[in-house]
Order: structure tokens, then C-alpha cells, then sequence
């Protein structure tokens, strides 16, 4: 099981994963429009960016050092892999696959842009083109593995914020570098994603130092599949006591 893991304390914005991943994949531009946004050209993650680095502005506390009144939060996002991926068990045709490496990729070939993908996943991930209308994401860059390469992304990242490898030795050195930042004071560090029952874990993770909304994290997301239980028995507990109300309004005098 292969897998990311992006300690954004690394991060430094400088957007070479971006540059590598529309590079390697030859995806098209966003446009060259001002968002607002900082110095964030792309905004999120869609069909033709597979890896967004967000700028996060965040107040910076009294007796900061600054010399400003905001700091930046940097991450590199990307599609979680998630262990139980909701656009993999929305997919109708089978255009999403779970590959030898355990990551989720979507056959562009097989996929007829019906967009039940999109709306199961919890993160906003997926996406469809407008030119063919069928949903595109981050592949791990599949061809890479295949041949033994990091993925793009990884490869260029010049401070090691994007970590590439097994799954289990991620998890180690993820834990490793959680404990150092603590021990150096950063007590906020912590871990997402890693044992996330919503999705029954991330293959790709994420080291944050504010809370997950900040970074535009959902805190607690759930595959959609994993209420479809719990909406029947609430139908059904609906269902009984409609029921009842009924046989009270025939059988009352």
C-alpha cells in the first residue's frame, strides 16, 4: 500500500508540486485571473488541478513577531486515497478502480460523466471537465509507480513537505516528526486523516497545526454509503410511527 504523507510545518508555498503534477499529466490551466486569495492562482483542487497548494490566512496572536496582523497556513492538497473511498462505491460503470498500489483512479476510457462521483466525495476531490464532462483527480501518477518512479508531486518538492512510500512507514515517520514538533513547542501539531473512521483511514495524510477547517478540511468526513443504514432505520422508525397514528385516528371514537 502506497501512499502520501504532506507535513505542511514544511510547506513554504512555492507551488513546484503543482507545476510538476500539470506537467507530468499535461492538464490544462485555471486561467491567469486575480482570485483574491493571496497568491493562490488555482483556489482548489478540480478536473485539471490534482494538487493545490492554499494559502491560509489566519490572524496572527497578540505579541506576535510578524510585524503584521496575519501569519500564513501553507498546504499542498490532493486526493486522500481514501481506504474506503466514496467515489469508488458511487461509480455506476466501474470507471473507478482500486489499483496493486491502493489508490483510487478513475479509467478515463470507462467513466460517462454521470457525476455520482462527485457528489460522494466527502473531501470535494473529484471533478468534471467541461470540454468531455467526464471526472478527473489525482492518479498517484499510476504510470510512475508502474515504472518505479515517485510520483511528480514528491519528487519535486524541495522541502520534503510531500513525502511519497509504504503506507506503514509513513505512518512512522508521521508519528516521529508529530513528537518532535511537540517537543520543540509545538504542541498544535497533530495528525489527520491517519485512523479516520469516516473513511476507515487516508492513504494520503496530512501533518496540520490548526484546526482541519482551517486548511478547508472537513473535521469529520463520512463516506456517504456508511449513513445509508441509519437513513433506512430512521425511514423505517418513521414508517411505525406513522403507522400507529393512523390506526389511533381509525380506531378513536
Amino acid at each position: 500500500m502506497k501512499g502520501f504523507f504532506t507535513d505542511t510545518t514544511l510547506c513554504i508555498g512555492c507551488k513546484a508540486c503543482e507545476v510538476a503534477c500539470k506537467q507530468w499529466n499535461q492538464l490544462p490551466d485555471d486561467g491567469f485571473d486575480f482570485t483574491g486569495l493571496s497568491y493562490d492562482n488555482t483556489a482548489h483542487l478540480g478536473s485539471s488541478t490534482w494538487r493545490h497548494v492554499a494559502f491560509v490566512e489566519r490572524p496572527v496572536p497578540l505579541g506576535g513577531t510578524l510585524g503584521g496582523n496575519f501569519s500564513w497556513l501553507m498546504m499542498s492538497d490532493v486526493c486522500k486515497h481514501c481506504a474506503r473511498a466514496g467515489c469508488l462505491e458511487a461509480c455506476p460503470t466501474g470507471a473507478i478502480i482500486r489499483t496493486e498500489f491502493g489508490s483510487v483512479y478513475v479509467q478515463p476510457e470507462i467513466c460517462n460523466g454521470c457525476g455520482y462521483c462527485v457528489s460522494a466525495c466527502p473531501f470535494g476531490v473529484i471533478d468534471r471537465r467541461e470540454d468531455d464532462g467526464r471526472a478527473w483527480k489525482c492518479t498517484l501518477c499510476y504510470d510512475r509507480l508502474k515504472a518505479d518512479l515517485t510520483p511528480a508531486c514528491a519528487k519535486a518538492c524541495p522541502t520534503g513537505s510531500i513525502q511519497y512510500g509504504d503506507l506503514v512507514q509513513l505512518k512512522v515517520n508521521a508519528d516521529a516528526r508529530v513528537k518532535e514538533l511537540h517537543q520543540r513547542g509545538m504542541s498544535e501539531a497533530y495528525l489527520y486523516g491517519v485512523d479516520q473512521p469516516g473513511t476507515e483511514g487516508l492513504n494520503a495524510f496530512f501533518l496540520l497545526a490548526d484546526r482541519a477547517e482551517k486548511y478547508n478540511l472537513p473535521p469529520d468526513p463520512v463516506v456517504p454509503t456508511k449513513n445509508v443504514r441509519k437513513s433506512w432505520a430512521s425511514m423505517g422508525a418513521a414508517a411505525i410511527g406513522l403507522a400507529a397514528l393512523v390506526l389511533a385516528a381509525v380506531v378513536t371514537p
